[in-house]
C-alpha cells in the first residue's frame, strides 16, 4: 500500500509531499456532474455504490495521494432526529434552541442508522486495492452544533450566539451529545476501513478566543481522543482559527490543517512543535491559470518549515468553477517541486 500520505500525517520522513484537495471530488469535474444529472446530492451520499464511484474519480483522474470518502459533515444529524435538506446550502428542520431541544436528540446507532456510510468504506477499500489511503470524516461538535442551533448556515450565527451566552449549560449539554455520536460514527468508520480521519471545523473561527477553548477545542479534543487509534492519524481542519492555534493544537490531533490566510510558518509557530501541517493553498489560485497555479503551489512550500510533516492542499475546497486542467497542474507539480527539493540536496 502507498503510505506516503499516512507517514506525512504522523511527522514521519517521506521521500516526497504527498498532496490531496479538500472538496477534490465535486462540481468542477465533468464526471460527477453527469452523475448529478441522475441522482440527487443526498442519493449519492446514501446509495455505497454511488459514493465510492464519487470518490474514486478525482483518485483515477488525478492520482492524487489520498482518497476521501464522499459523503457530508451532516450525515449524522438525520440519525439525531433532525432532517436536513440542501437548496442549495444547508437547512435543517426544528432548530436546537432550548435545553428540551437538546433532550430531544437521539444518539445515533452507526451501523443500523448511518450502514450506508460504513458499506461505501468498505466497498473503497476493496476497489482501491491499496493504492491510496482512505480517509473518512466526520464534523466538528461545535460546527455540528452551529448548524443545529441555527438551522442552517448562518454570517453571524445569532441564535447560537444567543445560546452560547444565554444558557451555556444547555450548550455544553449539546456539545457533549455531539461528542458520543461523533466519537460512535468515527470509531465504526475506522473499524469499517478507514485509514485517517479529518475532523471539518468549519465554524470554529467565529468564536472570539475566550469562548474556543470551551465549546470548540474543548470538544475537538474529546473527539480525538475518542477515536485515537495506532497508526490512523487524525486531521483537524479548523477554519479562521489563526488567534487560537495554540488551542487547537492542544486537541492532540496529528496533523492541523491550516486555511489559506495564515501561512505555514507563522502557523508552526502559533501551533507549537508537534502536529504536522496541511493545507494551504488559496483554492482561488486555481481559477488564475498554469503560471499563477505553479507559483502558488511554490509558495506554500517554500512556507513549511525544515523538519515539519506536511501535506499539501487547499486552504478550504476546491471552487466550482475551478478548470480540471488547474488541479492537474497542481498534483504534477507538488510531485515535481518536492521531488526535485530533495535531489537538489
Amino acid at each position: 500500500m502507498s503510505d506516503l500520505f499516512l507517514r506525512a500525517c504522523l511527522g514521519e520522513e517521506v521521500e516526497r509531499t504527498p498532496v490531496w484537495l479538500m472538496r477534490q471530488a465535486g462540481r468542477y469535474m465533468e464526471e460527477y456532474r453527469r452523475l448529478r444529472e441522475k441522482y440527487d446530492f443526498w442519493t449519492l451520499c446514501r446509495t455505497p455504490e454511488l459514493a465510492a464511484r464519487v470518490t474514486l474519480q478525482p483518485v483515477d483522474r488525478f492520482g492524487v495521494d489520498a482518497a476521501i470518502l464522499f459523503s457530508d459533515i451532516l450525515v449524522t444529524l438525520p440519525a439525531m432526529g433532525r432532517r436536513v435538506e440542501f437548496s442549495p446550502g444547508p437547512t435543517i428542520d426544528r432548530p436546537v434552541r432550548r435545553r428540551e431541544d437538546v433532550a430531544d436528540l437521539a444518539r445515533p446507532d452507526p451501523l443500523a442508522d448511518l450502514g450506508f456510510v460504513l458499506d461505501a468504506i468498505s466497498q473503497l477499500r476493496r476497489e482501491l486495492e491499496g493504492r491510496v489511503p482512505l480517509i473518512g470524516f466526520g464534523g466538528a461538535p461545535f460546527t455540528l452544533a452551529a448548524y443545529l442551533v441555527e438551522g442552517g448556515g448562518s454570517k453571524s450565527f445569532p441564535a447560537l450566539r444567543a445560546l452560547l451566552y444565554g444558557d451555556p449549560e444547555a450548550a455544553r449539554d449539546l456539545l457533549d451529545r455531539l461528542v458520543d455520536a461523533q466519537i460512535d460514527f468515527l470509531r465504526a468508520q475506522i473499524e469499517a476501513g478507514a485509514q485517517a480521519i479529518q475532523i471539518f471545523d468549519s465554524w470554529g473561527g467565529i468564536l472570539p478566543r475566550h469562548l474556543f477553548e470551551g465549546f470548540a477545542a474543548g470538544p475537538a479534543a474529546r473527539l480525538v481522543e475518542g477515536i485515537r487509534r495506532p497508526g490512523v492519524p487524525v486531521i483537524y481542519f479548523a477554519r479562521d482559527c489563526a488567534h487560537a492555534l495554540d488551542l487547537v493544537a492542544a486537541t492532540g490531533a496529528d496533523a492541523i490543517s491550516i486555511d489559506e490566510k495564515t501561512p505555514l510558518d507563522r502557523a508552526a509557530d502559533l501551533l507549537g512543535p508537534g502536529p504536522a501541517l496541511q493545507g494551504n493553498l488559496d483554492p482561488g489560485v486555481l481559477l488564475g491559470g498554469p503560471e499563477v497555479v505553479r507559483a502558488g503551489v511554490e509558495r506554500v512550500l517554500a512556507s513549511v518549515p525544515a523538519g515539519r510533516g506536511h501535506v499539501f492542499n487547499l486552504g478550504h475546497g476546491v471552487l466550482p468553477p475551478t478548470p480540471v486542467e488547474s488541479v492537474e497542474i497542481l498534483v504534477a507539480e507538488v510531485r515535481r517541486a518536492t521531488t526535485r527539493g530533495r535531489e537538489d540536496k
